[in-house]
């Protein structure tokens, strides 16, 4: 195994100016530093994660969590980018991520319990029930911690502008000339349902237009099936409506198969606007037009935000809200 006397040999250079450029400490030259990476790359240098650990009194890794009622996890394509998102940042970074088991809860383990035993500089918790005890524990907790898709934590949280893009999928519906509107909601208990539910009856308001009770469905956790069910229900109403914001793509995918069962078209007989803009929603036909959050954003943001706690080595309390973007896609028209 190579090491820093090796590489000190190899450069020339001492090894305590070694050990500073691959720390890289400021008081090494960029030139200094660039022969000795070089050097290391070369040779195949490895640092010791335990010697690592014990001179900066840091162990990184991070401690991801997800903690959702329907348990799809990184199975969902929007999770799934921002986690990515995150990784990529943080491993820039040179820390790794440590993934809390569902099986905790079954050893009588607490995530908290689990992450401190572990030693993590940090917890990064996605998509979250605002209600759940270890959440709040670990939000509430000493470590350096940032939470995603939740809002008003004490705690750092990033989350999507929710409101703002409620408004924009009524906003844009009635420049189509719909007056009869529907929202497929996500869980009013979840942080991102209750703010788009926020948004949608603040762009009704905005445009002048009655929130009617029985076009407001609760969709539950964002899945397919979910969104299919909901639509059924508006389908079931003698007045149908025109159009349909949905909380969600995927439950967006769910209404649409309804209408379609239904012998409907989309949009010629009902328009819908989903959120996220998943990956399939340019997929699925018609093509889905859509509220698109901005993974990278989201994900970038919460690394950065974490990585400064950490290294201030204390808890702060900011809030980043991440714009949203209308994507025009083919699953809306205009009443003829």
């Amino acid at each position: 195994m190579v090491t820093i006397y090796d590489l000190a040999k190899k450069t020339g250079f001492s090894s305590t100016t070694v050990s500073k450029a691959l720390n890289n400490y400021s008081d090494v030259s960029e030139k200094t530093k660039k022969k000795i990476l070089e050097t290391a790359a070369e040779m195949g240098y490895l640092p010791n994660a335990h010697a690592q650990s014990l001179s900066t009194k840091k162990s990184w890794t991070i401690g991801v969590m997800f903690a959702e009622d329907n348990e799809v996890g990184m199975k969902h394509p929007f999770f799934n980018a921002i986690i990515e998102s995150f990784r990529k940042f943080v491993e820039r970074e040179g820390y790794d991520l440590i993934f809390a088991s569902r099986n905790l809860r079954k050893r009588d383990t607490s995530y908290l319990e689990h992450f401190l035993y572990r030693a993590v500089d940090g917890i990064v918790v996605i998509c979250s029930d605002p209600q759940d005890p270890q959440v709040q524990e670990m939000i509430n907790s000493h470590v350096p911690i940032v939470v995603i898709d939740m809002t008003d934590q004490n705690c750092s949280v990033v989350y999507s502008d929710n409101i703002e893009g409620g408004m924009l999928a009524v906003n844009y519906l009635h420049s189509l000339g719909h007056t009869k509107i529907a929202h497929i909601s996500g869980d009013p208990d979840i942080d991102a349902g209750a703010q788009r539910i926020k948004g949608f009856m603040k762009g009704m308001e905005n445009v002048k237009l009655p929130i009617r009770e029985e076009y407001v469905v609760n969709g539950g956790f964002f899945s397919i099936d979910e969104g299919r069910t909901a639509m059924n229900k508006l389908l079931e109403l003698e007045d149908l409506p025109t159009a349909v914001f949905v909380s969600g793509d995927h439950m967006a995918i769910g209404a649409m198969e309804a209408i379609k069962e239904k012998g409907l078209r989309i949009p010629e007989d009902i328009s819908i606007i989903g959120y996220d803009d998943i990956d399939m929603a340019a997929y699925v036909s018609p093509k889905l037009t859509t509220v698109r959050q901005d993974t990278d954003r989201i994900g970038a943001s919460a690394g950065q935000l974490l990585i400064e706690q950490m290294n201030e080595k204390k808890k702060m309390l900011t809030t980043d809200i991440i714009p949203v973007e209308l994507i025009i896609r083919e699953s809306c028209t205009s009443i003829k």
